[in-house]
Parts: C-alpha cells; structure tokens; sequence
C-alpha cells in the first residue's frame, strides 16, 4: 500500500460522516466541519444512521427533523468558511423492512442517500452465534444472506449509493480472512451486477483501512471488477464516527478509484445526480 494512512487533504469530498445525532459516535457537526476547513475537504455529506428495526440502536434514535435542522443549519454557518454540508443519512436496509424504508423515503427528502446492509438483529453474523452458525458451511454460503441482502438494497434503486459492500468481512473475523474472500471472486458477482444494473452508486468506504481487516470496503480488486461489469457510479467517504477519522484513508480511496479508471465521484445535492472530478494527483499515482 503506497498511500500513508491518515487523515487525508485537500479532497473535493467526504461523502460518509456520522455526529452525535448517531448513536455510536459523540461528534457535534461543528467538530467535524471545522477539522474539514482545517484539513481542506471542501464538501461533507452528514449521514448519521436511520434503522427501522425496534431492537436496532438507531431507531427512533432522534427525528428527521432535528437532523435536517441540524446539518441545515451548520450549512448555513459554514458556507462563508467556503465549506459546504450536505443532508444526508445512512439507511440500514434490510427485505424484512423494506417497506417501512419505502414509507420513510416517501415522505422525507435527503440530498444523498446510503443504502448498507449490517449485521440486523437474527442475522447469522451476530457475534454469539457466528462459530457454531458457519461450521460446516461453504464460504458461499457463509456470506450468501449478507450479499442477497446488499443485491436486494441495489435492486430497490433507493440510494443513491450502497455503503461499505464487503463490510460482512469484519463480522466474518477471525473465523474467515479477506485473504480468503479475496480468493474467491465469484461470491461478489451477483450483488456487483445488481447495483450496475439498477445504476446505483459503489461506495468505497475507508474505515476497513483503520479496521482489523486492513483494506477499504470494498477493495481495489472489487471495485476493478465493477468497473469491468460496467459499473459507472462511485463514491468515497471515511465513515467517520470520531472527529480523528474524518478524511482518514481517503488518499487511499481516491487512488484505488483512479487506478480502476474512475475520473469523478457521482454525488447528489438533492437534485439531479453531479459528477466531482478527482483531483489531478490520482490520475497520476
């Protein structure tokens, strides 16, 4: 890995962040965006999370409304700091309620939406019944229920993007390494043409880098072969929840895209989709 891992600057684009209007972190939007001046990330999409399984930390962890104020309202704040925030939200998606997240969508607009998939409630990959829940099972079938639920995400044509692909890796640890996924192509494929076909967004999520599993979700090779699927649409971002993890990896992030031959981010601003050119430095790396 060339890259030095740290928090990146001089990025057009941040498009994974998470405040104290999430559960799992503790970060006031002002934290973030004055660290982005500071760092020169000239645009943040704000995406703290939204479940909408009861048993889920996230559900009815605060309102739309607080949130939309919230991130509105430090716009306004820091727009003649020439940074710019985005309302956004991370939207845990699952079939079991993927008619709740049709009635929350109907009624809510957001400027830039991610569709991830994590590890739900009754789901194999909960830490306490993982070991006995994969003995015997084939890696297809070990990580066959995440990636039917992230084709599934991709299929609806909700999100604009669909986060962190591969994440199911990190619950998979120690007992199934990325060595191993990685060796094994083809149990990414269908979930890969789901979101080419449906035209939905890759997100290159950075927070793996700072995670055990030591590459970004998804990796190089992954992201090369939605390329070749013919995947046109990706973004990046750190999936920060500490004010240290803002922009972190980034670089990294960027590369891979560039060297998959992505010019340009695809983002929304609550319009139509907008291309943002990567900086002329990936181009060259």
């Amino acid at each position: 890995m060339t890259a030095t891992l740290d928090q990146a600057r001089d990025l057009p684009l941040d498009a994974h962040v998470h405040t104290d209007l999430s559960p799992d972190s503790l970060v006031p939007i002002d934290v973030y965006a004055a660290l982005a001046v500071e760092l020169g990330i000239a645009e943040l999409a704000i995406t703290d999370h939204v479940d909408f399984d009861p048993r889920d930390p996230a559900f009815e962890y605060t309102s739309f409304e607080e949130r939309e104020r919230s991130v509105r309202q430090a716009a306004e704040r820091w727009a003649d700091r020439g940074l710019a925030i985005r309302f956004g939200a991370e939207l845990t998606y699952n079939t079991s309620w993927d008619a709740d997240l049709r009635d929350h969508l109907a009624r809510h607009r957001y400027d830039f939406t991610i569709g991830s998939v994590h590890d739900w409630p009754g789901s194999p990959y909960v830490r306490s019944r993982l070991p006995r829940w994969i003995e015997g099972r084939g890696l297809d079938e070990i990580v066959g229920p995440y990636f039917e639920q992230v084709a599934a995400a991709a299929r609806t044509g909700l999100f604009d993007t669909i986060g962190h692909f591969d994440v199911v890796k990190r619950y998979l640890q120690p007992y199934v390494t990325p060595a191993q996924l990685a060796a094994q192509p083809e149990i990414y494929e269908t979930a890969l043409q789901a979101i080419v076909d449906s035209g939905t967004a890759l997100e290159i999520n950075t927070s793996g880098l700072r995670h055990s599993v030591g590459e970004t979700y998804p990796p190089a090779a992954v992201v090369e072969r939605f390329r070749e699927l013919g995947g046109i649409g990706v973004t990046a971002g750190s999936d920060a929840h500490r004010s240290d993890w803002l922009a972190w990896g980034l670089d990294e992030g960027y590369r891979i895209l560039a060297r998959a031959e992505f010019s340009e981010l695809t983002f929304r601003r609550g319009g139509a989709p907008v291309a943002i050119a990567l900086p002329e430095r990936f181009a060259l790396a």
